[in-house]
């Protein structure tokens, strides 16, 4: 058995697809009309047919229940949260925060409330540290992790 994609039921898949695309650069690998497969192992399909595929009614495909998300990592978030700020539309969880172990992260809603979040990609948490001059085992200890992942992400 083979993991494939997460598939996420959307209202509008034309804006879906677009919304993906602009905040998050994703590209449309196939689009097959009421299915699209993106770029990052996401697929979006239409509520209306999602439905039917489960056999259920309209009041049994909730929205933003809040329950699970779609995770991504960025390089460069400064870049990333300023572009997120200038955007119209995004509705924020939370703003741009650290986590205990040094990793930033926002978390914002799609268009049909589907929580995603973008975090700092790890191996640039452990160079941040490594920079300001924590040693390998002060990073890990700073990022409770072990010194092994720490030496890892710094080569």
């Amino acid at each position: 058995m083979k993991y494939t994609c997460t598939l996420i039921a959307v209202r509008n898949i034309e804006k879906a697809k677009q919304f993906y695309h602009d905040v998050l650069g994703l590209e449309v690998v196939a689009d097959f009309g009421a299915n699209v497969t993106m770029t990052g192992g996401i697929a979006l399909q239409t509520a209306d047919t999602w439905k039917g595929f489960i056999h259920k009614q309209d009041e049994e495909i909730v929205f933003g229940n809040n329950a699970c998300e779609l995770y991504f990592e960025e390089d460069d978030m400064d870049s990333f949260v300023a572009k997120l700020n200038i955007m119209k539309g995004i509705e924020y969880i939370h703003p741009l925060f650290e986590h205990s172990w040094g990793q930033r992260v926002v978390r914002f809603y799609d268009l049909d409330r589907h929580i995603i979040e973008v975090g700092e990609n790890m191996i640039i948490v452990v160079k941040r540290f490594i920079e300001t001059g924590l040693s390998i085992e002060e990073t890990a200890n700073r990022m409770d992790v072990p010194v092994d992942y720490v030496r890892s992400c710094s080569t």
